[in-house]
């Protein structure tokens, strides 16, 4: 298991770097899948359950993974639970609103307190998942953890229908690069599974996630692992007032090149606070054209995706 999780204080100056890691064995990224959720509730068989049969049989997969029935949405919260402004109809309205403005906005004391309760909860939540994570549990039964760890917590699962997600969590298996829905295949041995936590908490959303081993992993994904974990380590070294933001990518695809890796490009890190993704984009790899300079107070994430074969184009 490799914690992926840091927060820096440095001299009195605090800026948040939530650290995350995504992996992937795709060897060219293709177009993403866009599917209606609806589609993934279809009556079960024994045939889906078994995957000898795939639910979206039209599309090309790049890899063996495919996707597997699911329960429908959560559509009720108890009344304690203090809820975003998509929670009800998956519009993220406030971020929406904030869009092209392109500021980074500065947090006060009052606001890391909340960011640092918000990141705490996210962690407690992430280590109940953990603790799930071995061949033959379903991504859908860790599911149904994180979301009793948030209700215990009295904190809103921040992936729940943001722009329509139907699960509390993000779960990534092998050649899923981010954002996988929790579904009913029970993770194999040798599977690379990533699991992605925000909790929304006061107003607050804590972003963190973790990836994990299952079973006996050969060596290429142990080493593909590694080299992202050690990438997003040469990267926090890199967070600190004064710090071009553009430059955080040339540091992880210099590390990830000399590994026999490649970055992905389609995904970035993003400021976080009251919304859910806000600036500054945080790209991870060299020569990008990312805007801004780290201050003090600023709060976002670095979330380097690695992946095996050539550069993406």
């Amino acid at each position: 298991m490799l914690h992926c999780n840091a927060l820096l204080a440095k001299n009195f100056v605090y800026i948040q770097a939530i650290s995350v890691i995504r992996h992937v064995f795709k060897i060219k990224i293709g177009k993403n899948i866009k599917v209606k959720h609806k589609a993934a509730t279809a009556p079960i068989t024994d045939a889906l359950l078994d995957g000898s049969k795939t639910l979206f049989p039209e599309y090309s997969y790049s890899g063996k993974l495919r996707p597997f029935p699911r329960k429908p949405r959560i559509t009720t919260l108890p009344d304690s639970i203090g809820t975003p402004d998509y929670w009800e109809h998956g519009k993220p309205i406030s971020e929406l609103q904030s869009r092209g403005i392109g500021q980074i906005r500065v947090l006060n004391s009052e606001e890391i307190k909340g960011m640092k309760l918000a990141g705490k909860l996210g962690r407690e939540v992430l280590d109940v998942a953990a603790k799930m994570v071995k061949v033959g549990v379903t991504c859908e039964e860790i599911d149904d953890a994180v979301f009793k760890a948030c209700m215990d917590r009295e904190c809103y699962p921040s992936p729940l229908n943001y722009r329509g997600f139907p699960k509390s969590c993000c779960t990534s298996v092998n050649e899923v690069i981010c954002h996988g829905i929790p579904d009913q295949r029970p993770l194999q041995d040798g599977d690379i599974l990533n699991i992605d936590i925000t909790v929304y908490k006061n107003g607050f959303h804590g972003d963190l996630n973790e990836t994990f081993l299952v079973g006996n992993v050969d060596e290429a994904g142990r080493k593909l692992v590694e080299a992202s974990y050690e990438s997003l380590r040469r990267a926090i070294e890199q967070v600190k007032p004064g710090a071009k933001y553009r430059d955080i990518g040339g540091v992880i695809q210099k590390y990830i090149n000399s590994c026999g890796f490649s970055v992905v490009r389609s995904y970035c890190g993003h400021g976080i606070n009251q919304l859910f993704h806000t600036a500054p984009s945080v790209p991870h790899y060299a020569k990008n054209k990312a805007i801004g300079i780290m201050k003090p107070g600023h709060c976002f994430t670095i979330e380097p995706m690695i992946k095996r074969g050539r550069l993406e184009r």
